[in-house]
């Protein structure tokens, strides 16, 4: 692609965004996801491929399905209420109308199913972008209308999420699915988090771009596409597979690493407001996504795949490693000590 077009799509998917999160009003804030999800389908055909095309198709008709509920609702608030300010959305059939098609958007269950195939279709680099950069903006509208949110719509569509993405990861073999219903669980905590703490909410998104973002790195660096591609890759960067582990721990929320503190304060929130049941439903149903990290954990490092070589390791290392990666892997593994500062801060 030429350098030229490739810098005025970067721009203009970052720009929308800014423009969404910074936007009071309906359509403003729709003209600006048009223009993010416009921006991102050239970036998801780069690559002439029949799967690639296919997962765009999908992702055009559900982004512009969405777009056009929320264009609908936004024009049944302003017809209901004469306004058209995001913060006065306060018509019950607006909310739960634009509340769904931003669960579609985001690819939350049960509007799920279109997800996983749109991140099985792209290439690694474009299906972290997907995960991560384009959850921004529809998370930015569930914030400005929080106030006016069903509660327990929210809390159920959440529970719903994460049991989702936690058993329908275990059938999967190949890493961007896997990743994908990942991604979805996640998303699943992330919404009882903004009905009872805003500040914990984004504390949650951060560390969850962070740990993805980490994790995708990697996978892409060693062009790691399922998990038995995952075994293998441990004679090219022993070092980067070691980190993968680690990162994988974090991502499925075990105590010393990052992934632990969203899941410990979400909980410590939940148990606080007298929702102990929906804590201990979120916990558990977090098991099945346990497994399908420790699984993918324990191909990166601990088994030995069969071998010809008598050398213990390639004798040309061309792994390309991503500048950031260090400290991105260091962020999403080593800051629960910083769990007090983080969580007033945020």
């Amino acid at each position: 692609m030429n350098p030229l077009i490739w810098s005025l799509l970067v721009t203009s998917l970052t720009t929308s965004t800014i423009l969404t999160m910074a936007s009071t009003h309906w359509l403003l804030a729709w003209i600006s996801l048009e223009l993010n999800t416009l921006s991102i389908l050239p970036i998801m055909m780069k690559h002439h491929h029949p799967r690639s095309t296919e997962a765009t198709t999908k992702y055009f008709i559900i982004q512009a399905a969405a777009a056009a509920s929320i264009l609908l609702a936004s024009t049944l608030n302003a017809w209901q209420t004469g306004e058209w300010s995001i913060l006065h959305t306060n018509s019950s059939l607006t909310t739960t109308l634009a509340t769904v098609a931003l669960m579609m958007k985001l690819g939350l269950a049960p509007a799920h199913l279109w997800y996983p195939e749109v991140m099985q279709g792209t290439t690694l680099y474009t299906a972290t972008l997907i995960s991560t950069w384009q959850k921004l903006a529809p998370l930015a509208l569930l914030y400005l209308m929080h106030t006016n949110l069903n509660p327990m719509m929210l809390m159920t569509l959440g529970l719903m999420s994460t049991a989702t993405g936690g058993w329908a990861g275990l059938n999967q073999t190949q890493t961007r699915k896997i990743m994908a219903f990942s991604s979805i669980a996640h998303m699943g905590w992330l919404l009882p988090a903004l009905m009872t703490n805003q500040s914990l909410a984004t504390l949650t998104m951060m560390l969850y771009l962070t740990t993805t973002t980490t994790i995708f790195l990697t996978l892409a660096a060693t062009e790691t596409k399922t998990i038995s591609d995952i075994s293998t890759t441990w004679t090219t960067s022993p070092i980067m597979l070691t980190t993968t582990l680690v990162v994988l721990m974090s991502l499925a929320g075990l105590p010393p690493l990052t992934g632990f503190m969203p899941k410990w304060l979400i909980t410590k929130e939940l148990t606080t407001l007298q929702l102990l049941p929906l804590g201990v439903a979120l916990l558990l149903t977090s098991l099945p996504s346990l497994y399908f990290y420790t699984r993918m954990a324990y191909m990166t490092m601990l088994t030995a795949p069969p071998t010809t070589a008598a050398g213990k390791m390639k004798w040309r290392l061309n792994t390309k490693t991503h500048p950031t990666m260090a400290m991105m892997a260091v962020l999403a593994t080593m800051l629960l000590p910083l769990t007090a500062t983080l969580y007033n801060s945020t």
